[in-house]
């Protein structure tokens, strides 16, 4: 294999090819300070504590589940594909992978195509869509 995504179809650089980790940890930080942002609107002049969580779920499912990206993916140029060409991620896939992303590890543990364990198990591909 000669670059990441080859054994998927897809092509080495730009539009479509597989993202690189650096714009996949900047989008998933962002996606943390934006959850943190809105959960502290419902508990101000509180701290958001676990209702940051609670917000992140909901920004990384729903996003990505009918549109293929999340706030921090759309961004920085990615977005989450289906292996199978199908459109949609769908609830049941986004939710897989965001459950798995939570522990952070299974994102961490990639294979040669730069999917971790929470893209295998949801059947999906982050790409760069720019």
């Amino acid at each position: 294999m000669r670059f990441p995504g080859e054994r998927l179809g897809l092509p080495a650089e730009g539009a479509g090819s597989v993202a690189g980790y650096g714009r996949r940890v900047a989008a998933f930080v962002l996606d943390l300070l934006l959850s943190s942002l809105v959960a502290s609107l419902f508990t101000a002049p509180r701290l958001p504590e676990n209702w940051s969580v609670l917000a992140w779920v909901v920004l990384t499912v729903v996003p990505t589940a009918a549109f293929g990206m999340t706030p921090g993916m759309t961004l920085l140029g990615l977005r989450v594909a289906r292996l199978d060409g199908r459109a949609f991620v769908g609830i049941p896939r986004a939710l897989v992978r965001t459950v798995l992303l939570f522990f952070v590890v299974p994102a961490v543990v990639t294979n040669a195509d730069r999917r971790g364990f929470h893209d295998r198990a949801a059947g999906v591909v982050v790409l760069r869509s720019r």
